[in-house]
């Protein structure tokens, strides 16, 4: 690993596409992700400036501290005597660490993790040996990756851990990593994925794709490390070592031979490989120095050609834990062995984009932006997917930045440059549609990269595919994400999809009305910042922050406060609360009429509710109105939901938002012609009424409505969008009134480790107190997973910290949307939670009457 400017970057890596790493990296909170990450970009010579406008290595000089962080890396260690794919053009590699949040509840910034996975082919995941993995987070950030066909290798962190706080032996500790090992190779594969060209992703250590490390220290290994010295040593193929330094493999010294019993032929315990010639080097090292006998450790790595001593003298004072840390990073350099398995083992762009394609490309497989993506050809139409907007720090960016946003993207095929003229796209853009933006111009280029001690990273005049760009001038035009090419016939990338939703919100208001203006205006970045975040102004004149959970929100309002604003603004903010859903739990018990203001039209509906699993299968989009999908659309919902084909052949729209967990169905039996002419008037009006429902104006869940009829006049004037719109609102909230309507809160799989069994009731009883449902408790691995109510859980963790005394912190994850027991429109804690959204929202008290909106003859 060697120091480097960025101008060196860009002169010796700007065309050597074979040789970039986009890589991820992700873990669960407190699992030494940040120390690792900082450890690498240390030993790269990258150090961030003291500033708040450089705080965050992915973004552009004057941006905000990004939740995704990255640093570009240099990496000059890769022997000559390690083996590379052909095609490789040195063996300098240009690698970038885009480095998502673990420092918060994975849930609450899954936005952050998928925006880095999007533009990343490869992800270290990192995990405390001792804590071992989390499995509600494992599997959702590794099913993520997965789906993205990310390809993951495991890094097994806080080694020192073990060694000086737990002491384990080394057999304890082999076994300690063979549970981490199995997890998560369990975890990935219980995680569908469809694309055979990804191949095997289970993490095998004799292959070298796991490292073991100390990111706090600076060091780690992987076999291949270890046997590389023993090859050299003893003239033993490498490749041959590492399958003997894993698993169920002894050496017999007396035999001079290996075997697989563990015992000699005399019937003596033999020690694993593993502990034998990985670990004891190491166990060897600790006890020497800090027993202080440092001839021994001068000799051991003097054997390896090492010395811990500067100018032939040592520093005073380098004694103890300073003096261990000093030798580990002489005798295991961590970026040594992290950058080269990240180099032998994930791909670069070249090889990624050929099997990615079929996951990232929304239009033909064959066309000329997917073949170009696929080749990586920068020779081909510019393709570029900006995966998020990142706003200009208040205190670093000039009056004439100040408010701008920058576009954080991948350049998959072409090249782009300062000037260039493009084609912008939204996420879900299809050709022939308005959503485009045609002829825009790129003002201007950054590298991403964090700002060094020299200075920001320069400005550049062009970028070939394979590379990540931050661009500036285009955030008019991009609301969170988008497309950006030159190719007119192109369609555009996948957008993400997000498996949360922003249900925790709190009223916002500045503490002097004369910075409504200013908070307006950063309420409108934040929103365009992350796609997790809504911000929403109610009727009561209030405006609303929802995020995806307690702590998500309180990051989002000091990112408001201190980022988003233009000036210096302070706020005052209400108690946090839930965000409800509106469903029903039968069907319609009348077809409900409604006529309109002119009474020349009539609408017949009725409503009942979506077969089970059909409204996650809509928000995941694994259900579209995708012409390309019609077939399989029709045969998945008869087959998987029970649908009558015909209602499956005329579904007319999902909602809200057009992606919506409901759906409007033309169940007519006649002909189309006459409701076809009102097609647009229904589904606005339908786009409406799911968003806000009659209960307490929040957006519905899981209901199906059925056109039974519609009696319109002969002359289109009197049934325009003035008389169908409001009408058809009329008529879906007489059906949810009429089919026993109900409320559902989201409710969060909350995972609590380490619970020992004389905290295990003091954890059950705070649980109970708050209406969760334990649904695991597994004594031997002492882990407890319940369900609790996101409306129960401020507080939560400070109350299970406070009973267990800082032994268990909680994760919370979301996980699904329940029915509130009880009736809302009956005294009940269904009807208080009601009433309860309806204040906030300005609304009147009670629950409207379902005699204001059914009509009858």
């Amino acid at each position: 690993m060697a120091h480097f400017t960025v101008e060196q970057i860009y002169a010796t890596l700007n065309n050597k596409r074979h040789n970039i790493r986009h890589v991820s990296v992700i873990a669960h909170v407190d699992h030494g992700k940040a120390t690792l990450t900082n450890a690498l970009a240390t030993a790269a010579g990258v150090t961030a400036r003291r500033t708040s406008a450089s705080a965050a290595p992915d973004e552009p000089h004057g941006a905000r501290p990004s939740p995704a962080r990255g640093g570009a890396m240099l990496h000059h260690a890769l022997r000559d005597d390690v083996e590379i794919a052909s095609g490789v053009e040195s063996r300098d590699f240009l690698i970038n660490l885009i480095d998502s949040p673990g420092e918060y509840v994975v849930d609450s910034l899954s936005a952050s993790i998928s925006s880095a996975l999007r533009v990343s082919d490869g992800a270290l995941y990192v995990v405390d040996c001792v804590e071992g993995l989390c499995v509600s987070s494992s599997s959702t950030t590794l099913g993520r990756a997965l789906n993205e066909l990310v390809r993951p290798v495991l890094v097994i962190n806080k080694m020192d851990r073990a060694l000086l706080e737990l002491q384990l032996d080394p057999e304890e500790l082999y076994r300690t990593f063979v549970r981490a090992i199995d997890s998560f190779n369990a975890i990935a594969s219980s995680c569908v994925y469809h694309d055979t060209a990804l191949g095997d992703v289970q993490a095998q250590p004799e292959r070298g794709g796991v490292a073991f490390a100390s990111g706090l220290h600076g060091w780690g290994f992987t076999l291949r490390t270890f046997a590389r010295m023993y090859a050299i040593k003893f003239g033993v193929p490498q490749e041959k070592l590492m399958a003997r330094l894993w698993g169920e493999s002894y050496w017999d010294p007396t035999a001079r031979r290996w075997n697989r019993s563990g015992f000699t032929e005399e019937g003596k315990p033999l020690p694993r490989a593993f502990c034998q010639f990985v670990l004891r080097p190491i166990y060897a090292l600790f006890d020497h120095v800090m027993t202080g006998e440092l001839d021994k450790v001068d000799k051991m790595l003097g054997s390896l050609g090492l010395s811990i001593l500067e100018n032939n003298q040592r520093r005073p004072g380098l004694v103890g834990k300073p003096l261990l840390v000093r030798v580990m990073q002489k005798f295991l350099p961590i970026a040594d062995a992290l950058l080269e398995m990240v180099v032998l083992h994930l791909p670069s762009p070249v090889a990624a984009q050929r099997y990615r394609v079929d996951v990232l490309y929304e239009g033909p497989l064959d066309d000329e932006a997917a073949t170009a993506i696929r080749n990586c050809d920068p020779d081909g139409p510019l393709m570029i997917y900006v995966s998020r907007m990142i706003p200009a720090a208040s205190d670093g960016a000039d009056d004439a930045q100040r408010g701008r946003l920058y576009a954080l993207g991948r350049v998959f095929s072409g090249r782009v440059a300062t000037g260039q003229r493009v084609r912008i796209m939204s996420p879900k853009h299809q050709l022939g549609r308005p959503d485009l933006f045609v002829d825009k111009l790129i003002q201007r280029m950054q590298m991403v990269m964090v700002a060094t001690a020299e200075g920001p990273p320069p400005a550049i005049d062009d970028c070939p595919c394979g590379n990540l760009i931050g661009l500036i001038g285009i955030d008019p035009y991009l609301f969170r994400s988008g497309t950006i090419t030159t190719a007119e016939t192109a369609h555009s990338l996948r957008d993400i999809k997000f498996s949360v939703s922003p249900v925790v919100r709190v009223t916002v208001e500045p503490t002097n009305p004369a910075d409504l203006p200013h908070l307006v205006r950063a309420l409108k970045r934040l929103a365009r910042s992350d796609p997790c975040v809504r911000c929403d102004f109610e009727e009561s004149g209030q405006h609303v922050v929802a995020g995806s959970s307690e702590l998500h929100l309180e990051i989002c309002l000091i990112d408001l406060r201190d980022y988003f604003a233009d000036s210096d603004i302070k706020l005052r903010t209400g108690e946090p609360v839930v965000s409800l859903r509106e469903t029903v739990t039968a069907r319609s018990d009348r077809t409900c009429m409604a006529k309109s203001p002119n009474g020349h039209n009539r609408l017949y509906l009725a409503a009942k509710p979506l077969a089970d699993g059909l409204s996650e299968a809509i928000e995941y989009g694994e259900i579209t109105l995708d012409l390309n999908s019609a077939k399989t659309r029709l045969r998945e919902l008869t087959e998987t939901y029970d649908w009558d084909v015909s209602e499956a052949r005329k579904i007319w729209c999902f909602g809200p938002e057009t992606a919506g967990p409901n759906a409007l169905v033309n169940a007519t039996d006649y002909g189309q012609q006459q409701l076809n002419e009102i097609k647009d008037s229904f589904t606005a009006a339908f786009q409406w009424a799911t968003k806000e429902g009659v209960l307490c104006g929040e957006s519905m869940r899981g209901i199906q409505f059925n056109i039974h009829d519609a009696v319109l006049h002969a002359d289109a004037i009197h049934r325009g969008g003035g008389q169908i719109i409001p009408t058809a609102r009329r008529v879906i909230y007489a059906c949810e009134l009429t089919s026993e309507p109900r409320i559902m809160e989201p409710v969060y799989l909350v995972e609590l480790r380490q619970c020992t069994d004389a905290l295990t009731s003091a954890i059950f009883a705070v649980l109970f107190k708050r209406r969760g449902h334990v649904i695991a408790h597994d004594a031997r691995e002492q882990v407890v997973k319940a369900y609790l109510p996101v409306a129960e859980s401020f507080g939560f963790t400070t109350e299970i910290r406070y009973v267990t005394r800082c032994q268990v912190t909680p994760e919370c994850v979301f996980d699904h949307w329940q029915v509130v027991p009880g009736d809302p429109t009956v005294p009940g804690l269904a009807q208080d939670m009601v009433l309860t959204a309806r204040a906030m929202k300005g609304l009147a008290p009670a629950i409207p009457s379902l005699d204001r909106f059914l009509d009858v003859l």
